[in-house]
């Protein structure tokens, strides 16, 4: 069923390829949401405290993972590029140095946030008990970082070379190891000491050890050509080059998100208080399901855009961005229908313990932000046809501008000088998120118009 050859890639109907490309990634994402949930729900029943907590490292351990993310699309890319060239050793050679540099530089990151976890959380304004657990929370996941980034930059070696199954099973045991092992660590069922939310981070890296040791597996053993034979099982510093050259604009352009997201929650805050920041988490923990769609068609097209500029397509793959983008578009359009019906229900079952004053102001956020859903989807499919043609740099000003030239003074002047308080950086998201979306449409338009997929089938061909 989710079977995609090269020649599907390169010259089979695109939306159907697309959507079968997608569809074990949108599962997998389904999956990961799912244990994040989970984590909140557990969590909640634990200590309210317990998710303002973790609520407050959400964007803190998203910073954390910028290198992973860049060592990942990276990696994507180049295989995708490669595999579209008929260069199958060098996409698979490229997969082992991607694993190596997700590796080391997750191990120096991780080290580095581990010894300054409390002085990390001392920068928020909360009291002491939620500013402990966050440092707990943030300590262990530090250091089970380079796991996780291990495992990311092999499932994009996966993806790039168009075997989106694989990513999928690594992540579902990945995601079902963490579930059964979650209420143990942080309640301390049976013999197992009670950790609270150095548990639940603790399970993540449990669960991601055991994804990672699968992938592996499957790299040692083979699929679909994808295999790790010893005559690609060597350092090439081109590759290295390479894949810091595509991966470290993507890695700025989440750096750049995600410390903009850390100022974010610091406003919140300070605007709203506690009952503000758990509003605000709950919006973030459910919004992440409505991006589910969007996350998938996005690695599945950056590998479809890759392969076909490997291909000498350059036309095929911006028809491909743009069919892309309605589609996810259409999908994010859908679930924020379904979110505006049933906002309160929503947050309520995402932390039942919460008050009712509690519950409508996440309400009230999960409402303003469904408004602006198909923007996001857009955005993010857009960002894979720049992604896909090696034009990383673009993502990261575009989210540069999204963040701190958009949300951030749109949010103090709605806040402040305006006078709507909290509400009024709930809308300073949506209005973001709308305005990023139209102005990078037209921006593709115009780039691809003057160009720009034939550069990148140039630059492939060189290499």
């Amino acid at each position: 069923m989710f079977d995609v050859d090269q020649e599907d890639i390169t010259g089979g109907p695109i939306a159907r390829t697309l959507l079968v490309l997608a569809a074990p990634l949108l599962v997998q994402n389904v999956v990961q949401v799912l244990q994040q949930l989970i984590d909140t729900l557990w969590l909640g029943r634990y200590s309210w405290k317990a998710v303002a907590a973790v609520g407050l490292n959400f964007p803190l351990v998203t910073v954390l993972g910028v290198v992973a993310i860049g060592a990942m699309v990276g990696t994507q890319v180049l295989v995708s590029q490669r595999v579209g060239a008929d260069d199958g050793a060098g996409a698979r050679r490229a997969t082992v140095n991607g694993i190596g540099v997700g590796v080391i530089a997750g191990l120096v990151a991780g080290l580095a946030t581990f010894g300054l976890a409390d002085e990390i959380v001392s920068i928020f304004d909360t009291d002491g008990s939620t500013a402990e657990f966050a440092a707990e929370y943030l300590a262990v996941y530090a250091l089970i970082f380079p796991i996780l980034a291990g495992s990311d930059v092999l499932e994009g070696g996966f993806v790039g070379w168009g075997d989106t199954r694989a990513a999928l099973y690594v992540n579902v045991l990945a995601v079902a190891v963490n579930v059964v092992v979650d209420p143990f660590l942080i309640f301390g069922w049976g013999p197992v000491p009670e950790l609270g939310v150095a548990g639940a981070a603790l399970a993540t890296g449990i669960g991601y050890g055991c994804g990672f040791a699968l992938a592996l597996a499957m790299f040692v053993r083979g699929r679909d050509g994808f295999r790790l034979t010893r005559d690609v099982l060597v350092v090439d510093r081109g590759d290295v080059r390479e894949i810091v050259d595509i991966g470290w604009p993507t890695a700025g352009q989440h750096g750049v998100s995600q410390s903009a997201r850390v100022a974010m929650v610091w406003l919140v805050a300070a605007v709203g208080g506690e009952p503000a920041l758990a509003a605000y988490t709950v919006g973030a923990r459910v919004a992440s399901v409505a991006f589910v769609p969007a996350m998938g068609l996005q690695k599945a097209a950056q590998s479809m855009v890759g392969q076909n500029l490997g291909a000498e397509r350059p036309n095929r793959a911006r028809r491909t961005t743009w069919v892309g983008v309605a589609l996810a578009a259409g999908a994010l359009t859908v679930v924020g229908a379904v979110q505006l019906l049933f906002p309160e229900p929503i947050a309520a079952f995402t932390v039942p313990d919460a008050t009712a004053a509690e519950i409508e102001l996440a309400a009230e956020y999960l409402v303003i932000l469904a408004v602006g859903y198909w923007a996001i989807g857009a955005t993010y499919l857009l960002q894979a046809g720049f992604n896909g043609a090696r034009r990383t740099r673009t993502s990261m000003i575009a989210s540069l501008a999204q963040y701190w030239l958009l949300r951030l003074p749109i949010a103090l002047a709605l806040a402040y000088p305006l006078g709507m308080g909290i509400q009024g950086i709930f809308w300073a998201v949506t209005v973001s998120n709308v305005l990023l979306a139209v102005v990078l449409g037209a921006y593709y338009h115009y780039e691809t118009r003057e160009g720009m997929n034939q550069q990148a089938v140039a630059a492939t061909a060189a290499d």
